[in-house]
């Protein structure tokens, strides 16, 4: 019995610092975030003033906090189809028709774009995106399509997207490799059994591929919404959120109140808004990847 009381009192001395860094770092600023945003206060204010759902209210009614959920709405189901859908379908044709030193090269291809640095990303796009000198609205001029030229970080319709294309771009190889390490954990057998049967590839990605990776499908699925979310840099270094705040996020719509206009407490309720929105569809997916085991 003493010897099971050790092990226990071992394994939680193990756990607590870990428990104890969450807490602090962690756990307490999401409630203490939550906290402040029922008040009014700034950097400069004595004291903050408790004012209720007034923040929120604001927040209803404010029409640029509307366009930068939208914004970033848009920005999650892109990411969703581009990140996660035609990440799987091409790792899925890399490990299937290519040749494996052929593989690794087309890997080391894709993933190099992630790992360079947003920033650097950004004013590369934004070389590319130039009106002027630009190589995107100089490849449109070459092939006859001037009429599609653009200011593409200049014009309220063209900004957002003109970003979330860049985001992809950086993205894309990171996800399909490591829905590839997903796929080459699956017994070849499965693969031989379908040829057997007469399943052709088209048949055995959907039936073997897409559901022996639903695991890495739903962290991906999570990663990228919160990361839709979580959206920040990309739009900072590109357009600071303009023109006319037509590529605004609620990243960089939280930072500007925090910061520019020095409303706390309102940031802290966009802040509020973000966390909730992350939490519950990451757990929304969790309980719908958790039916969908057990129903196989």
């Amino acid at each position: 019995m003493n010897t099971v009381r050790r092990r226990r009192f071992y394994s939680i001395s193990w756990v607590m610092p870990a428990l104890v860094l969450l807490g602090v770092f962690v756990y307490y600023p999401i409630i203490d975030n939550i906290w402040l945003s029922f008040f009014s206060w700034s950097a400069f204010s004595s004291a903050p003033e408790f004012v209720g759902l007034q923040n929120y209210q604001s927040m209803a009614q404010d029409d640029i906090f509307w366009r930068a959920l939208l914004n970033n709405v848009w920005y999650a189901a892109v990411s969703l189809i581009v990140q996660v859908a035609l990440s799987l379908v091409l790792a899925a044709i890399l490990e299937e028709f290519v040749r494996p030193r052929l593989r690794s090269i087309l890997r080391s291809i894709y993933f190099i774009p992630s790992v360079i640095s947003i920033t650097v990303a950004g004013l590369l796009f934004a070389f590319i995106y130039n009106p002027r000198f630009g190589l995107l609205n100089r490849l449109l001029d070459f092939v006859g399509l001037d009429g599609w030229q653009h200011s593409w970080l200049g014009e309220q319709a063209t900004a957002i997207w003109s970003i979330i294309a860049m985001s992809q771009w950086q993205s894309f190889g990171y996800t399909a490799v490591l829905f590839s390490v997903a796929i080459q954990r699956i017994p070849t057998e499965l693969y031989e059994a379908a040829r057997v049967d007469g399943a052709g590839p088209v048949r055995s990605f959907f039936t073997i591929t897409v559901p022996m990776v639903r695991e890495m499908t739903t962290l991906l699925i999570i990663l990228t919404v919160s990361g839709a979310f979580l959206l920040f840099n990309e739009v900072v270094v590109m357009t600071n959120g303009g023109p006319a705040d037509s590529s605004q996020v609620l990243g960089t719509w939280m930072y500007r109140n925090a910061f520019l206009i020095d409303d706390m407490g309102y940031a802290a309720a966009i802040a509020t808004v973000i966390f909730v929105l992350t939490v519950v569809f990451a757990i929304i997916q969790l309980v719908y990847s958790q039916r969908r085991r057990v129903e196989m």
